[in-house]
C-alpha cells in the first residue's frame, strides 16, 4: 500500500504540474481526493492492514493528500495570477491612441420644427391637448357642424374602420373634447398624426401631422385670432414677415380665412419657392362657429373663440426647401444628416 501511495503521489504531481487551467486543476482534485478519488479509495482498505501498519500507512496517506492539497492550490493561485495577466493585458487601453468617431443622430426635422412651434405657443400661454388617433365620427364629423351627407365630407378621403369609426382626418376632434371638458379660458394648441386617403405624391401623404389651435373665451374677436397669428409668423419665419388673411369657407368657422406669409426666402419680390407670386399659404382658421360651441357645452352667446390649423409636413417643407413629402418619412439617413 505503502507503493500505492507513493504513485498517487507522483502521478497526481505530475499532472498537477502539466495543468493550464483551473478547470483541469479540479478534475485531478476530485480524480485523487473525491469521494470516489484514488487516494480515498486505498484509504478504504486500511481496514484489512495490521494494528502495526495502519498508523504508518496512515501518516504516509495524510503527508499525501497533504502535499496533493498544496500543490493543487499553489497550481491554482499561479493560473489565477496568469489569468488575471491575461485579461488585464487584453484589456489594455492605450490613451496615446486617438478617439472613434461615433454617429451620432440628428433630432428628425418634423420634431425639431414641431418644438420650434410648440415653444411660441407656450410664449403665448397655450398649452398641449391630446386626444385618440382612432376617433368617433361624431367628434371627427358632427361635432364640428360636418353631420351625414354633408358636401365637406366628399374633400376629405376617410379611412373608416366602422360606421361610426374612423381613423382621425384632422386634429380638430380634440377641440370638441377639451371644450366638453374644460370650462373657458381655453387656450390650446393640438399636434398629431392624421390620415386621409390620398395617393402618395411629393405633396401627399396618406399620414402626415397637423398643428391646431383653439382659443375660447369672453370677448375674443377676429382681431384676437389675426394678432396671435401675426406674432406666430413674425417668430417663426422672421420679423419682416408679413401676413395676409384671404376669405374662405370652412364648416366649422364663420368667419374663414386661408392665412400666407410673404416668402421668407425673397422677401415678397417672387422666387422659385413662393412660385414668383411673393406669398406662401401656411394655414386656416377663423373665428369657431356658434354650433361648434354649442356642441361643446360652451354658450355662444357668452364666449367666442378663434381656431387655426396648419399642415406641419407643409411648414417643415417650406422652412427647409423640401420638394418632395416622401423623404420625411424614408428615414434615409443621408437626408436626415442634413438636418
Amino acid at each position: 500500500m505503502r507503493e500505492q501511495l507513493q504513485k498517487i503521489k507522483e502521478e497526481a504531481l505530475l499532472e498537477i504540474k502539466s495543468a493550464d487551467n483551473s478547470q483541469k486543476i479540479d478534475e485531478i482534485r476530485v480524480k485523487y481526493l473525491g469521494k470516489k478519488g484514488s487516494l480515498t479509495t486505498i484509504l478504504r482498505g486500511m481496514g484489512a492492514l495490521s494494528p502495526e501498519e495502519r498508523p504508518i500507512v496512515g501518516k504516509i496517506a495524510n503527508e499525501v493528500r497533504e502535499e496533493i492539497e498544496n500543490q493543487i492550490e499553489n497550481a491554482l493561485n499561479e493560473i489565477k495570477n496568469k489569468e488575471r495577466n491575461m485579461k488585464i493585458k487584453s484589456e489594455y487601453i492605450d490613451i496615446t491612441m486617438p478617439g472613434k468617431r461615433h454617429s451620432i443622430g440628428n433630432i428628425h426635422p418634423l420634431n425639431k420644427v414641431l418644438d420650434e412651434i410648440k415653444e411660441i405657443f407656450f410664449g403665448m400661454g397655450f398649452s398641449i391637448a391630446e386626444g385618440p388617433e382612432i376617433e368617433l365620427d361624431y367628434y371627427n364629423f358632427e361635432a364640428l357642424n360636418v353631420p351625414k351627407n354633408h358636401p365637406a365630407r366628399d374633400e376629405q378621403d376617410t379611412f373608416y374602420i366602422s360606421e361610426n369609426l374612423v381613423l382621425r382626418t384632422q386634429t380638430s376632434p380634440i377641440q370638441i373634447r377639451t371644450m366638453e371638458k374644460t370650462k373657458p379660458p381655453i387656450r390650446i394648441i393640438a399636434p398629431g398624426r392624421v390620415y386621409r386617403s390620398d395617393a402618395v405624391d411629393a405633396t401627399h401623404s396618406p399620414i402626415f401631422y397637423q398643428i391646431e389651435g383653439l382659443v375660447v373665451d369672453k370677448g375674443i374677436t377676429m382681431a384676437s385670432l389675426k394678432g396671435t397669428l401675426e406674432t406666430f409668423a413674425k417668430r417663426f419665419f422672421g420679423e419682416n414677415t408679413r401676413t395676409k388673411f384671404r376669405p374662405h369657407h370652412f364648416p366649422f368657422t364663420e368667419p374663414s380665412a386661408e392665412v400666407d406669409v410673404s416668402c421668407f426666402v425673397c422677401g415678397g419680390e417672387g422666387c422659385r419657392v413662393c412660385k414668383g407670386s411673393g406669398w406662401i399659404e401656411i394655414l386656416g382658421c377663423g373665428m369657431v362657429h356658434p354650433d361648434v360651441l354649442r356642441k361643446g357645452g360652451i354658450d355662444p352667446d357668452v364666449y367666442s373663440g378663434f381656431a387655426f390649423g396648419m399642415g406641419l409636413d407643409r411648414i417643415v417643407m417650406i422652412k427647409y426647401g423640401i420638394d418632395d413629402i416622401r423623404l420625411l418619412y424614408e428615414n434615409d439617413i443621408r437626408f436626415l444628416k442634413q438636418f
